[in-house]
Order: structure tokens, then C-alpha cells, then sequence
């Protein structure tokens, strides 16, 4: 491959600042596609900023190709990392001038596993945002996990504690699972007075080659020789299958034990614990939006320990981050 030509002195004069967002867009997303969908523009317009970087720069940025997409060279490793904490910089430098003296602003996206993005993130971030009114939260409950190196989220929550990469994390909660079933469900099968018993029963749960963390291939651990005839990539979807009172299902308490139509099944017996974990990029971590969510979180995990613990039924709120 031929080598581009050395920038010259009137190249990186003229250099435009904006194609760095182009680029680190391209660098996160490693589609020009994905990066003109979250900048809001069109596919031919990312591309010719990225050309117009290269040219400026008079190296290749990005190696292109139909199945890998834009693939850092080198070069764009390098750049990367000089861009990416501009971006941060410019970040804090604004937050820190236009917040003096002001209310809290900003933009702040959260991504969580689902079932707890949706059935206790979700309304706890709503009234957080009654508090802060000039915060906007943006609120990623998936399957999967969310990347902060790609700026996926600026706060995860996730079930793995993050090993690598430049993260500050702490241990946010601890919660539990347990066996549910509508009454229904259990009036009209076989009774279960022991784990022995649930052999002939059904099961909603996991497709465990699907699975995107080992910690949610909890049913044959807790229930050894569980038949699962009905299985989903979504906890949501198993919590439905249960409410149709064909199935059992090992769900969240903070999603169960809030849904009177579905009793606990052996209570005592069959119980798994999990935690999760907060992180956030250690760049970010100090400025006042993300410590306000990030400290939020903290407090109203700690005030529902009883609910995501699965020793009550009723969700608790919190008054303390209110300005």
C-alpha cells in the first residue's frame, strides 16, 4: 500500500478542528454509516471529513474494508487517543464556565442490563430528573454490554466487574433471584414442596449460547435437570412468559416481588445472588453531571437494599439529590 504523503505546513494550518468529531465518531462506531447516524448527517458527508482529515494529515487513518468496516491504522490509534481527550477536556472546561454559579446541566447516558434498566432504573432516573431539570439522561437497557471506550454510555451498570481499560468502578448492589409462578400456574400443576419436585415443571429462561454474561446461566445451577422448552435472550420476555402462567422463571425480585400476580416458589430454598457493578471512564468521573447521576445511583441502591434483596415488595425514593 502506498503511503500517504507527509502533511505539509499550509495542510495543517488549514486543518478544520470539526473533522476530529468525524473521525472520533468513526473511530467509536468503525461504520461511517454508524457515525452519520449519531452525528445526524448522511454516509457521504462522514466520509469526505474523514478524507479531509487524512489529506491534511497526509497519513491513512483507517484501514476500509466491506466485512472489518473503518479499522484504525496506527496512525489513527494514535490520533485517537490525542482526540479523544480533547473531546474531555472540552468537556470539563465547558461544563466548568457554563455551570459557575448555575444549576447542574448537561447530557448524561446510562447503560444497564435490561431488567434492571427498565424495572428500577428507569423510574429512579425519572425522579432524578424531576431534581435536575437541566440534566437530560439518556437510559440504554440492553442484552449486552455497553462499551464507555467507544463512548457508548459516559455510566455503566453491568454484572461483571470491569477488568481492564481506564475505569473507575465500584460495587453498586447486591440483589437476588428467585423461582416465580402466577397462582394460576400453580394451582393447576403438579405441587412443589421441594427442589426434586420441579423436574416435571416447565421453564423460561436463558438461550445459553446467547447468553452475554456466564453470571445469567443461573437455572441448571439452581435447579439441576431444569427442562427449558421456552427461552429468550430477554429477561423481560421470560417475566412475560411466566405471567401467562405457562412457566416458571428465576427472575430479579426487584422485578418480581413488585408484580403482585407472581408468588416466589420455594422461597427459602432457591435463592441466587448477584451484584452489580458502577464504572464510568476516569476522565469523566469528576465532572459535576456524571458525579450528581453517579452518587444518585449509589443512594437509592443502598435506600431499596430490602427490594433488591427480595425482602419486600415496594420501591423507595429518594429526596436526598434534590438541589
Amino acid at each position: 500500500m502506498q503511503k500517504s504523503a507527509p502533511p505539509s505546513a499550509s495542510n495543517l494550518h488549514n486543518l478544520n478542528w470539526d473533522d476530529l468529531r468525524y473521525f472520533l465518531e468513526v473511530a467509536r462506531t468503525q461504520r461511517a454509516s454508524g457515525a452519520a447516524k449519531r452525528l445526524g448527517v448522511d454516509y457521504t458527508t462522514v466520509a469526505r471529513r474523514v478524507r479531509a482529515l487524512e489529506d491534511a494529515l497526509g497519513t491513512l487513518l483507517f484501514d476500509k474494508s466491506r466485512s472489518g468496516g473503518f479499522i484504525l491504522t496506527a496512525e489513527g490509534q494514535r490520533l485517537l487517543a490525542y482526540v479523544d481527550a480533547m473531546e474531555t477536556t472540552v468537556q470539563s472546561a465547558t461544563e466548568h464556565i457554563a455551570n459557575s454559579g448555575h444549576a447542574l446541566s448537561g447530557h448524561v447516558r446510562v447503560g444497564c442490563t435490561e431488567g434492571f434498566g427498565c424495572f428500577f432504573l428507569a423510574p429512579q432516573l425519572a425522579r432524578f430528573q424531576d431534581m435536575h431539570r437541566q440534566i437530560s439522561i439518556d437510559l440504554l437497557p440492553v442484552p449486552h454490554f455497553v462499551s464507555l471506550s467507544k463512548r457508548e454510555a459516559d455510566i455503566a451498570v453491568t454484572l461483571e466487574r470491569p477488568e481492564h481499560g481506564q475505569t473507575v468502578y465500584t460495587k453498586l448492589c447486591d440483589y437476588r433471584l428467585r423461582l416465580y409462578a402466577t397462582r394460576e400456574y400453580l394451582e393447576q400443576h403438579e405441587p412443589v414442596h421441594r427442589v426434586e419436585d420441579l423436574r416435571t415443571h416447565r421453564f423460561a429462561s436463558y438461550i445459553d449460547d446467547l447468553a452475554f454474561s456466564y453470571e445469567l446461566l443461573y437455572l441448571d445451577r439452581a435447579i439441576p435437570g431444569a427442562v427449558s422448552n421456552w427461552r429468550s435472550t430477554s429477561v423481560i420476555a421470560q417475566y412475560h412468559a411466566a405471567l401467562q402462567g405457562r412457566a416458571l422463571a428465576i427472575l430479579p425480585c426487584f422485578m418480581a416481588a413488585q408484580d403482585t400476580r407472581l408468588e416466589a416458589v420455594l422461597a427459602d430454598e432457591i435463592v441466587v445472588t448477584r451484584a452489580f457493578y458502577l464504572s464510568c471512564r476516569e476522565d469523566l468521573r469528576k465532572l459535576k453531571r456524571i458525579t450528581a447521576v453517579w452518587d444518585f445511583l449509589r443512594t437509592v441502591a443502598e435506600l431499596n437494599h430490602p427490594l433488591l434483596m427480595g425482602e419486600t415488595r415496594e420501591m423507595l425514593w429518594s429526596e436526598t439529590a434534590r438541589p
